[in-house]
């Protein structure tokens, strides 16, 4: 019996060939990549776990979704082209809420820090993702989908359709894209500055697809030349284990709540915006913006 590759093994595929290509390009052709060894090898690892994880998950998540199917309003047929556009709307609404609450509850951001945790910006930087996301219910802000009455197997294909579209932002090579792309659609310079440290861009450009909804609820932070993105995290970690990438957020959750006083001090860590501390002494992404804008003004 002749092997084929399921439809995730060739997506896989594709994105090894691609990180190698672009690598190869890097050495031999002047192409703008950064690429270190230890970093790179430490995305494959986020990769493994992930997929590990949401193989193990992935039972709880479709019997989640198809649960809310199961009393759903409407019945829509996954033969319908119009089905199709309109869920990819609603998708791509969902994902910007979703990025957006993964960046500003710790809970979440914990789940989701990892992807953000490497210093360099290449294709590789794409397979760093969480492998407890799906524990901590990241999939949930699309049960709606599904009580409106989109399968959970629409609703799961459009997903990956909407993550793999962000594969390619995942890069240094491609400066800008003509300027009605730029304005409509998620794209590098876009992500870069999304995956910026620099107090300008932070906890912007949550798009999936379309920048509709950063320009439309204000995240929308372009990059600009006078100011070269710094990738990664505010504090950044040093580290390339898998290990301590995926999990790092939530040791410092548990250190935090060892000293917590009261319910709203263990709320304020668990659900509170990152950086967040009881004292006062904290340092958040808006208090960094405030502080940033107030230098600027000065």
């Amino acid at each position: 019996m002749s092997w084929k590759p399921s439809v995730p093994e060739m997506i896989l595929g594709f994105y090894l060939v691609s990180i190698a290509f672009e690598f190869l390009l890097s050495r031999w052709a002047g192409l703008r990549a950064e690429y270190r060894t230890g970093d790179t090898l430490a995305a494959f690892g986020m990769t493994i776990g992930n997929i590990a994880t949401n193989l193990m998950m992935a039972g709880i998540v479709i019997a989640g979704l198809s649960a809310a199917y199961h009393v759903r309003a409407f019945t829509i047929s996954p033969r319908s082209p119009w089905a199709w556009v309109v869920l990819f709307f609603l998708d791509d609404f969902t994902y910007y809420w979703f990025h957006r609450i993964s960046h500003e509850c710790r809970l979440w951001w914990a789940a989701h820090v990892n992807h953000h945790s490497s210093q360099e910006y290449n294709l590789s930087t794409a397979l760093r993702q969480t492998w407890t996301g799906e524990i901590v219910g990241t999939w949930t802000p699309w049960i709606p989908l599904a009580l409106i009455g989109f399968p959970p197997e629409m609703i799961l294909l459009q997903q990956t359709i909407n993550l793999f579209y962000q594969f390619w932002i995942h890069t240094q090579a491609i400066r800008r894209m003509p300027a009605w792309f730029e304005y409509l659609f998620n794209t590098p310079s876009h992500h870069r500055a999304h995956h910026a440290s620099n107090p300008r861009y932070l906890d912007s450009n949550y798009a999936g697809v379309l920048m509709v909804w950063d320009r439309m609820f204000g995240t929308f932070a372009p990059e600009v030349d006078e100011e070269p993105v710094r990738f990664g995290i505010v504090k950044n970690i040093e580290t390339v284990n898998p290990f301590r990438i995926a999990f790092h957020e939530w040791a410092a959750m548990a250190r935090d709540l060892t000293t917590a006083r009261s319910v709203r001090e263990v709320a304020g860590y668990v659900f509170g915006p990152p950086g967040w501390r009881a004292d006062g002494t904290g340092t958040t992404s808006r208090a960094i913006r405030a502080e940033w804008r107030a230098r600027a003004k000065a």
